[in-house]
């Protein structure tokens, strides 16, 4: 696995609350260790006390997501600094589940599990995988949806800075609202622009009498 990868972490933890619309799933051990995806042993060390903790990471990998969106680079590279310092991570080289055509390993950087409990191993992970994110491609690729009232944190992959939602259903639901904004707009307008020359007409039948 690429390191870079491990940055999904980050977002899979943030989206787990959406706080516009009261909504949180983080709220069983249940939760966090579905959080972990394939990373089965790290997720069997995951209690109960683990969602608290996880709550309070996910708070602070959403500050990070909203400094980057406000455009405060600085104030988000110190707050990931910050987690970095706190969960410092153990790389080592892997060759796990990876061969070549002779049948020999494949090694590549691995970020080991933290072996204190769930919640430092998940958020060491995904604050190197956030940082080498950051580094690799910019603090401007790290955002928050724009599709009210989502807020959902997003990583932009794309070739021109463009992404400004976290789905192509947030994208579409933030044409739809932005096309219903300008029809009402140009009716309004032209409503107004009737108003405006009926008006006119009226003083200048007024004017001739």
């Amino acid at each position: 696995m690429e390191l870079a990868s491990y940055s999904d972490f980050a977002v899979r933890l943030v989206n787990t609350e959406e706080p516009a619309r009261g909504k949180d799933s983080l709220t069983s051990v249940e939760a966090v260790r579905e959080l972990f995806g394939a990373s089965r042993q790290a997720a069997r060390r995951a209690t109960d006390s683990d969602v608290t903790r996880f709550r309070s990471v996910r708070g602070r990998l959403r500050a990070v997501f909203a400094a980057a969106d406000a455009g405060e680079e600085t104030h988000a590279v110190d707050l990931l600094n910050s987690l970095l310092l706190e969960f410092p991570v153990s790389p080592q080289i892997s060759g796990h589940d990876f061969r070549d055509d002779d049948g020999r390993p494949k090694w590549h950087m691995h970020l080991a599990d933290h072996p204190s409990n769930a919640t430092a191993g998940y958020a060491a992970i995904a604050a190197m995988g956030l940082a080498i994110h950051l580094t690799e491609h910019g603090v401007d690729r790290l955002g928050l949806c724009e599709a009210a009232p989502c807020r959902n944190a997003y990583l932009d992959t794309s070739t021109n800075r463009s992404r400004r939602y976290c789905s192509d259903r947030c994208a579409t639901r933030a044409n739809v609202a932005a096309y219903r904004a300008r029809k009402r707009l140009e009716t309004e307008r032209a409503q107004s622009t009737g108003r405006t020359a009926e008006n006119a007409q009226e003083t200048s039948a007024s004017t001739e009498r």
